[in-house]
Order: structure tokens, then C-alpha cells, then sequence
């Protein structure tokens, strides 16, 4: 079976364009359910059935795994076995009768508008880090982008001109606006910071580190926790909260659907639909705030 995801590793990467952290997702979820296999006594895929895909979940679900990841565990094992039907190592896919558990959908927690600003006041604009840091923030609550997107950015990918910056996830790439204040942040970075922060002159990427490389999630995730304290946020702040926070006040100042879709690059607007779902429990909360005979 080994061999077998190997090659389905591959097939991710080169036939779909998954990203390296998609893949070792999926990488990592087979790897689980082929120690479960191991201590079956099954080794070869040809000899799984729906009945070892069932005791898998329950195993899963036995060791306390929320719904949430069980119903993952089973997507990938969907993709897998699908692509081993293609391909004709198996007869049959053993998960088509499989159905996933349930999974209450939790409505993500976001940040006032007025949180963010105070967010986005606490760089330096003395220092270099700052300035970066504030032209980091800027642009992830101006645009909305994922924070492996906002680490990846390369400078060929920003046109302050136009206003715009070109993204690309999963082998797709998306044109997003930049407001005026994601530009300016940004312009005084490239600016007045940038090139000194840098040790290569060609180095491509547009958020460098101290050690003047691309910055990494991890670090920019320090970054975003040290603000938040210093800003005295209460909430759990994470980078992908801006990201929800962006679109949550997108669609709460009459943005449509699809253009916050389109921004934030997702396949189906059922998963954008969640904003729109913030915004009316967030009407309930006024009314009821509001109204003499709430």
C-alpha cells in the first residue's frame, strides 16, 4: 500500500496541482489508516472492503476524533481509493457506501471593525519590522488571502499602479483589488524598508524576515499574536482570522456573494455562504439589543 500512495502523492502534485500542504494532509491520513490496516492484518489495497473503512471510523470516532475529522479521514481515503479505480489496482471503491458522520458547522469567529483598526495600529512606524509588519497586516485584511498566499508573495505579483495584487492557490490564480491603505503601507515597506532588509538583491519574495528571507507562517503568526496582546484583544486572534473578518465585513457593507467568493478563491459559494449567515445572526443580536419587546 505504501507504493500506492506514493503514487498517489505524486498524481496529486503533478496531475491536480495540490498544494504541499494538501498532500501531506492526505499523506498523513493514510499513513493512520494503514497502521489501522497493519494491526488488521491487511496489507494490499486490493483486499480492503467497506466493512474495514466502517471499523476504521469507529476506531476513529472510539478514540475521540471530532466529526470534523473523521469526515476528513474519509475524504481522503474517497480520493484515494478513487484514484486507485482509475488507475486499476482495485476492482471496486470500498468507500462509495460509506456515509460521514455529521458535522455541525461552527459560524467563524471574527473581529469587530473597530478590533482590527486597533489591530493594525500596533506596528512601529519607526522601525523596519514595523513598517513590514503593518504592511503585512494591511494587506491580508485589505485583500483577504491566505497567510501561505500573503507569505509567497512575490514582488512581480503586486501592481500598486493598478491596485491590485495576482494570487495563485492550488494551480488557480485570482486578481484581487488593494485599498488605499494596503497600498500605502505597502509603498513605504518597498520603500523605506525593503531593501534593507534584504541580503540578496534578487530575492523574490516581498515579505522578508530579519535574516532577509521569505517569512514563514509560523513567523508571522508571532507576529500577529504579539499585536493582539499589545492591543489588549481578548479574542484568540489567528492570521486567518482577518481572512474571515475581511469577507464578514465585506458582505456586511452589501458586498454580493460571488465577488466575495471570487476574492477569496472558493471553488463553491456554499462555503462563502457562512458570511451571510455572520451577518444575520449578527441583525438577531441587534434587534434583540434594540427592541423594547424583543
Amino acid at each position: 500500500m505504501e507504493e500506492c500512495v506514493v503514487q498517489f502523492a505524486e498524481y496529486l502534485e503533478k496531475g491536480k496541482g495540490s498544494t504541499k500542504n494538501t498532500i501531506l494532509s492526505y499523506e498523513r491520513d493514510l499513513k493512520n489508516f494503514h497502521q489501522f490496516l497493519i494491526q488488521a492484518g491487511i496489507s494490499k489495497p486490493q483486499k480492503i472492503n467497506v466493512t474495514n473503512i466502517r471499523a476504521y471510523l469507529l476506531h476513529l470516532e472510539k478514540k475521540g476524533r471530532a466529526a470534523s475529522t473523521i469526515s476528513r479521514n474519509l475524504a481522503s481515503l474517497r480520493s484515494f481509493f478513487q484514484f486507485l479505480y482509475k488507475e486499476g489496482y482495485i476492482q471496486e471503491d470500498p468507500t462509495l457506501d460509506v456515509v460521514a458522520p455529521k458535522i455541525e458547522k461552527k459560524l467563524p469567529e471574527i473581529l469587530t471593525m473597530e478590533e482590527v483598526g486597533l489591530l493594525l495600529a500596533q506596528p512601529d512606524p519607526k522601525e523596519l519590522k514595523g513598517i513590514r509588519d503593518k504592511a503585512m497586516l494591511e494587506v491580508l485584511y485589505a485583500t483577504g488571502i491566505r497567510v501561505s498566499e500573503l507569505v509567497n508573495l512575490q514582488t512581480d505579483q503586486i501592481h500598486m499602479a493598478l491596485g491590485y495584487l495576482r494570487c495563485s492557490y492550488g494551480g488557480k490564480e485570482r486578481i484581487i483589488p488593494l485599498g488605499s491603505k494596503a497600498i500605502e503601507a505597502l509603498q513605504k515597506y518597498i520603500e523605506n524598508a525593503r531593501l534593507i532588509m534584504i541580503r540578496d538583491i534578487k530575492e523574490p519574495a516581498l515579505f522578508v524576515n530579519c535574516s532577509g528571507t521569505a517569512m514563514t507562517r509560523q513567523g508571522f503568526w508571532k507576529i500577529v499574536k504579539v499585536y493582539a496582546q499589545k492591543a489588549s484583544i481578548q479574542k484568540t486572534i489567528t492570521p486567518h482570522m482577518l481572512r474571515h473578518s475581511f469577507a464578514a465585513h465585506l458582505v456586511e457593507n452589501g458586498a454580493d456573494l460571488q465577488s466575495v467568493q471570487e476574492m477569496l478563491g472558493h471553488s463553491d459559494i456554499s462555503t462563502t455562504q457562512v458570511y451571510a449567515k455572520l451577518q444575520k445572526n449578527r441583525i438577531k443580536e441587534v434587534y434583540k439589543k434594540a427592541h423594547p419587546r424583543a
